[in-house]
C-alpha cells in the first residue's frame, strides 16, 4: 500500500509540473522561424544555420531557417517585422539591414524601431584586396600609387549604398585618395572582375576574399577590424599601419519584432552566448573570415547607433543620394 502511494504521488507530482509547464508556455512549445535575407550558402547563411542547429539541440524545438534573399534584405526583414512579437519569428540582421538601408532608402518597409536586438553574434570585417599587377606591397605603397594617380584606380563594391561601397568611399575620405567606384550587384561579380584584372582593389569579406589570397590570385593590404583575423595573421589591421578608426564590414545578429517578450529574449541572448562559446562553433565562425562578437540587447542597439552616425557623416561627404 505505501508503494502505491509513493508511486501514486510520483506520478502527482510529475503530472502537475507538466500543467505548470503548460500553463506558463515555457518558450519555445513548437518551431521557432529564422527569417535570413542571405542566399544559401552565403556567410550569412552558414552563421545562421551554426545558431540555429545549436538552439535547435539546447532548446528542445526546432529552429528553422527562412531564406527570403533579395531587395537589399529588404523581403526578409518586412516579413519579420510584420510577424507576432511571440518569440516564434527572429531574424539574422546584417550591417546593412539595419545601418545602411535606412540611411540610403528615404522610404522602406520597415523601420529600425520595429525590431528589439537580440545579440551580434559574427563581425566579418573587410579585407582591402589589389589585383597582383598593381605595384605596392602595402598600405603605404598603395596609398602613394592611388594619389600618383587620380581618378584612375578603380574599387568593386557590392552595389550603390552598400557596406562595401560605404568602406571604399571611408577609405579615400581617410587617405586622401581618388578611387573610381564600379558598382556590382552583389560580391561575386566584383571579384570575378578583379580576379580578371578589371578592377584595381575591393573591399569584401574573408568568405570571398580568403581563398584567392591563399591561391595568391589577390594581394591582401590590410583588414578593417582592431583585430587580425585569425586566419591571415599576417595581415596587418588598418590601425597597425597607421589609419586611426577604420572599420568596415558585415555583423551579424538576431533580432525581433519589438513588443516580443522581454523573458524571452534575454533567454535566447543567454542560449546563443553559450553556442558561440563553443571552441568548434567559434573555429566555424572564424574559417569564415569572422570573429564571435556577442553583446546584450542595450550594447547591440548602441552599436547600431554609432554606426549609424559614422556611416551618414561618410555619405554626407561622399555625397551620396539616398534612393
Amino acid at each position: 500500500m505505501m508503494k502505491r502511494l509513493i508511486s501514486f504521488s510520483l506520478m502527482l507530482c510529475c503530472f502537475v509540473n507538466i500543467c505548470i509547464a503548460q500553463s506558463n508556455n515555457i518558450y519555445p512549445t513548437r518551431t521557432v522561424r529564422v527569417l535570413n535575407p542571405s542566399s544559401p550558402g552565403g556567410g550569412g547563411d552558414v552563421i545562421a544555420r551554426i545558431i540555429q542547429q545549436e538552439l535547435t539541440k539546447s532548446l528542445g524545438q526546432t529552429f528553422l531557417v527562412d531564406n527570403r534573399p533579395g531587395a537589399a534584405n529588404i523581403i526578409a526583414t518586412d516579413i519579420a517585422a510584420k510577424s507576432p512579437a511571440d518569440g516564434y519569428t527572429l531574424l539574422l540582421g546584417t550591417t546593412g539591414t539595419f545601418v545602411t538601408n535606412p540611411l540610403m532608402y528615404k522610404k522602406l518597409s520597415y523601420a529600425v524601431n520595429d525590431f528589439v536586438p537580440i545579440t551580434m553574434v559574427a563581425d566579418a570585417p573587410f579585407i582591402l584586396s589589389i589585383h597582383p599587377t598593381v605595384p605596392a606591397n602595402n598600405l603605404s605603397e598603395f596609398i602613394t600609387y592611388a594619389k600618383a594617380n587620380p581618378g584612375k584606380l578603380s574599387f568593386a563594391s557590392f552595389g550603390t549604398g552598400s557596406s562595401s561601397h560605404m568602406a571604399g568611399e571611408y577609405f579615400q575620405i581617410l587617405t586622401g585618395t581618388k578611387l573610381i567606384h564600379v558598382p556590382y550587384k552583389g560580391s561575386a561579380p566584383g571579384m570575378a572582375d578583379l580576379l580578371a584584372g578589371n578592377i584595381t582593389m575591393t573591399f569584401d569579406s574573408g568568405l570571398s576574399s580568403i581563398p584567392n589570397i591563399q591561391a595568391k590570385k589577390i594581394r591582401p593590404i590590410a583588414v578593417a577590424s582592431s583585430k587580425r583575423l585569425a586566419n591571415l595573421p599576417d595581415v596587418p589591421t588598418f590601425a597597425e599601419l597607421g589609419i586611426q578608426n577604420f572599420y568596415a564590414g558585415s555583423w551579424y545578429g538576431f533580432f525581433a519584432p519589438t513588443g516580443t517578450p522581454k523573458d524571452i529574449i534575454n533567454l535566447l541572448n543567454k542560449q546563443i552566448h553559450q553556442v558561440t562559446a563553443l571552441p568548434e562553433i567559434t573555429a566555424r565562425i572564424q574559417a569564415l573570415g569572422a570573429t564571435v562578437a556577442i553583446n546584450t540587447p542595450d550594447e547591440y542597439a548602441t552599436h547600431i547607433a554609432k554606426e549609424t552616425e559614422q556611416w551618414a557623416q561618410v555619405i554626407q561627404k561622399a555625397k551620396i543620394t539616398p534612393e
